[in-house]
């Protein structure tokens, strides 16, 4: 967004959305692990440590917002990254956190 360039009500909504389906630590925690790749479900549990059906709705709700893809490859869904501009999002607010006094990383 331009500095002399305004949403309209339409638009906000559009993205506040965006940023909500990005702000459950879960549903980051499964971004994190699509960064890497093209991802089953049963991957995915695996990596985060979460159950099969909360990793199932996260994933929902990243798909209806746009985020995440899925194809089916029988007898799995794989699942991505849909936008690159989910990895930029993810790298500046990583930046932002940075900035803070705790670190992030392991």
């Amino acid at each position: 967004m331009r500095p002399n360039q305004r949403l309209t009500a339409r638009g906000l909504e559009l993205v506040a959305a965006k940023f909500k389906a990005l702000s459950d630590p879960t549903r980051l925690a499964v971004v994190q692990t699509l960064m890497c790749g093209e991802q089953t479900v049963t991957a995915i549990v695996e990596a985060t440590g979460a159950s099969q059906p909360n990793v199932s709705r996260h994933l929902g709700v990243l798909h209806r917002a746009g985020l995440v893809a899925r194809r089916k490859c029988w007898p799995h869904c794989l699942y991505s990254i849909a936008d690159p501009a989910v990895r930029e999002i993810c790298r500046v607010m990583c930046e932002c956190a940075t900035r803070q006094d705790e670190p992030i990383f392991e």
